[in-house]
């Protein structure tokens, strides 16, 4: 017998694929792909704090793609749902210390999450990372992980082909790299993770599309398993490849290649030899503000002393901070609320109110870990404000002005004791070479610290060779006479007198030199205290309290204050200023007459030429900007429809108010009626009379009124003579509260989908037939107003 015959052909198909099967691995794809960068942000912001926004605004971008891929919403729903999640939201996950309650939006949050949109990617790239989400830059993640979560989404959900969807991701993690720091996460594991889970959803989207292959029907069995197995080892093969290729080349071009990003191209605009060193005004504060109130400081802590700057650099005429190329006492960075996360002590909260001082230093106490202004300048002041951390100074670019009030959290370091730091020797500082110093200083500090075995025995040596052996005076009217000033030929003079006088100026500058004469780092601060007997919480400072003091770095302790200035009842017997001794006929070498020295130390010209290799790599500013602006660029396109179709209906409702002729007005504000009624969805007959407009839209809305202004309107523009002004603007206010109780009866939602309607900038286009079902409504609308009207009207 011969077997029955089977069927000639069927169709071989896989398994149909689930839509759910199909939502749940695309979206799991999208969230996979998008943590690549969300784990790249973790040396930006240096630890978890902005794992909520990153996180949340992914989370919240799936939702609304899936959301509206589901409801088939179109761009323009998608858009407004993207800009109404990332205001309602933003404020809990992005800015919650400007949220009432961390969570409930406020005025200043939604100004905050506006402006960030700007200004938040600006503000990262110029703020020395490791970055706080604190200062409101949990922005970008937050807007960045939404925009790529609702664009990557919302194409693999939608589209045939998921590749698509892999545009945004990428982009999403080249806008990442590029608003990073030079040291990645884990290049090698993200770049293995991003390729991996491309290729894998990829190959499972396709292995899920049916095949048009015919077969017959007793070979669908043997041929689907066949074509299954073949699907899956070429997917292994392909996902071994990646990862192997991923991982070989990520280790060999990771130590060549240089990783590129803004922060490395985007230099603020700061230089702090724009400022002059405040040291050259000391005597001006002490002369003309002896007894000005220059700031007030409040709950001031006990033994506290106030910071103005501090100098590390001496070129013979005046002591200044150093160099960039050291980059130390010259790396003032923008103010931030995670500063000086190192500092060790006793916290405080300390408010100082600006009175007479004036310039760009800003006074401040301790290691300061946040500084919050007050008062009508405060946004001003907040954005101008930097900070040195390795100095514990700071300063505003925008100049103080009395009434300039802040906020300081700070933390307070305890001076060790002599003892403790017996065997504790300097710590190993960068500090500029000192040019220019008279030669005879090494000898007087040779002579100073001869005895001493220790190197506090040092320091406290040549301290106590100024302060006890030294004379004060300001030199001002009643005073012993005192040159200003602390270049070269004013601090020779000072050691080489029979009676050293000076204030506080001259002897911080000859302990500093004569330190640094000996190899000890050290470094000249200028600042405030109270005087001895002064209590009390609030200190008003004024030029008197004007002091300039020495430190010094012990390994391991840090800076540790000297006052080699004698006290100020140390008054001279006379004023004589024979040298103390009858030294060698010499002349003293006076300074250059230049302020800035012709030479370079030995390190700056390194420095530049590396600085010039940086500068070429600037010629790629463009493409690293073009990343960079990615996310600002998406939430841009996502919002100009919005921006076009607002403005092409304002624009129409101008033309139509500032007419030329009154009637032409009248007719203007008849149209706009009728095309408010269009955008919520009334088919209004196009070539009908006002009384069959009115039927139709006073019907759509139970508004008899309408008929009214539709009477009205024909009076005015068929009367004998033209509406007058008045008349015209009365008309309009009527059309206006016809259409505000339109809105009223439609809701907040309906009254949203009509703002962004084309249906009355599309009337009476080709593209306005094609609307669904227009024709045939219009035309019923006709019918249906004829019957509506009474028999006499009519006639």
């Amino acid at each position: 017998m011969t077997a029955p015959a089977r069927p000639m052909t069927a169709p071989a198909s896989g398994p149909a694929p689930l839509p759910r099967r199909r939502w749940v691995l695309d979206l799991t794809a999208v969230a996979l792909l998008l943590l690549v960068p969300v784990i790249g942000f973790w040396p930006t912001f240096g630890g978890a704090g902005y794992l909520l926004p990153a996180l949340g605004g992914l989370a919240l971008g799936l939702a609304i793609a899936a959301i509206g891929a589901r409801l088939r919403w179109g761009v323009l729903l998608v858009a407004a749902a993207t800009l109404i999640g990332y205001f309602v939201f933003g404020t809990a996950l992005a800015v919650p210390a400007s949220g009432i309650g961390g969570v409930v939006p406020s005025l200043e949050s939604l100004q905050q999450l506006a402006a960030g949109v700007i200004t938040s990617w600006k503000q990262l790239l110029t703020t020395v990372a490791p970055v706080s989400v604190a200062d409101g830059l949990g922005l970008v993640p937050f807007l960045l992980l939404l925009v790529a979560g609702v664009l990557s989404a919302s194409l693999a959900l939608r589209l045939r082909h998921a590749a698509w969807a892999l545009l945004p991701a990428t982009a999403a993690l080249l806008a990442q790299i590029a608003l990073g720091t030079p040291a990645p996460a884990a290049p090698l594991i993200e770049g293995v993770v991003f390729a991996v889970v491309a290729i894998a959803w990829l190959a499972v989207r396709a292995a899920w599309v049916p095949t048009t292959t015919v077969v017959s029907l007793g070979e669908t069995g043997q041929a689907s398993r066949a074509g299954a197995r073949r699907r899956v080892a070429g997917g292994a093969a392909i996902l071994a490849v990646a990862a192997v290729v991923g991982i070989a080349g990520g280790a060999v071009a990771a130590p060549a290649s240089p990783r590129y990003i803004l922060r490395d191209v985007v230099i603020p605009p700061f230089d702090i030899h724009d400022y002059a060193s405040p040291l050259q005004s000391f005597r001006k504060y002490v002369r003309d503000d002896r007894t000005t109130t220059l700031f007030t400081v409040d709950d001031m802590p006990q033994n506290a002393r106030v910071r103005l700057a501090v100098m590390d650099a001496y070129n013979g005429v005046v002591y200044n901070v150093a160099d960039a190329g050291f980059g130390s006492s010259s790396a003032f960075s923008p103010a931030r609320s995670n500063m000086s996360e190192a500092a060790t002590g006793t916290r405080a909260d300390v408010r100082i109110t600006i009175g007479a001082l004036q310039g760009a230093w800003l006074p401040d106490v301790g290691a300061v870990h946040t500084i919050t202004f007050e008062g009508d300048r405060a946004d001003t002041l907040r954005r101008a404000a930097r900070y040195n951390e390795v100095t514990s100074t700071g300063l505003v670019t925008d100049p103080l002005a009395t009434g300039d009030s802040y906020l300081l959290q700070t933390t307070l370091a305890a001076q060790p004791s002599d003892k403790a730091l017996a065997k504790t020797p300097f710590a190993k500082v960068t500090i500029p070479k000192q040019r220019d110093v008279p030669q005879e200083l090494a000898t007087i500090a040779g002579k100073a610290t001869a005895d001493a075995a220790t190197p506090i025995a040092q320091a406290r040596a040549l301290e106590k060779y100024l302060a006890d052996g030294g004379y004060f005076s300001h030199g001002l009217e009643g005073e012993v006479w005192s040159l200003p000033g602390h270049g070269a030929a004013r601090i020779a003079t000072l050691l080489q007198s029979a009676q050293m006088v000076g204030d506080d100026e001259q002897y911080a500058v000859a302990m500093a030199l004569m330190a640094g004469e000996l190899g000890i780092p050290a470094r000249v601060v200028m600042g405030f205290y109270p005087g001895e007997g002064e209590t009390g919480s609030t200190f008003a400072a004024t030029g008197d309290d004007l002091h300039a003091w020495v430190e010094v770095p012990f390994e391991g302790v840090g800076w540790v204050t000297f006052d080699p200035t004698p006290p100020k009842d140390h008054i001279p017997t006379d004023q004589a200023t024979k040298p103390r001794t009858q030294p060698k006929p010499q002349v003293l070498q006076p300074p250059p007459p230049e302020q800035q020295p012709a030479d370079e130390p030995p390190t700056v010209p390194a420095d530049r030429e590396k600085d010039d290799d940086d500068s070429k790599g600037s010629g790629i500013l463009p493409v690293i900007l073009a990343a960079a602006g990615i996310g600002v660029g998406s939430l841009a396109v996502l919002a100009s429809p919005f921006v076009v179709i607002g403005a092409l209906k304002s624009s129409r409702r101008r033309r139509r108010r500032d007419a030329a002729r009154p009637a032409d007005r009248i007719t203007g504000g008849w149209d706009e009626l009728k095309d408010r009624a269009v955008d919520y969805g009334v088919e209004v007959p196009r070539g009908a009379t006002r009384a069959d407009d009115a039927a139709v839209v006073g019907g759509a809305f139970g508004q008899p009124a309408v008929a009214v202004l539709a009477r009205h309107a024909d009076a005015q523009v068929w009367g004998p003579t033209e509406p007058s002004d008045a008349e015209v603007e009365q008309f309009w206010a009527h059309i206006d509260t016809t259409v505000d109780e339109m809105g009223q009866q439609r809701g907040f939602w309906r009254r949203l989908r009509a703002r962004l309607s084309l249906r009355s900038l599309l009337a009476g286009t080709w593209a306005g037939r094609w609307l669904p079902g227009a024709r045939r409504r219009a035309r019923q609308n006709v019918k249906d107003a004829a019957a509506a009207r009474p028999q006499e009207e009519k006639a």
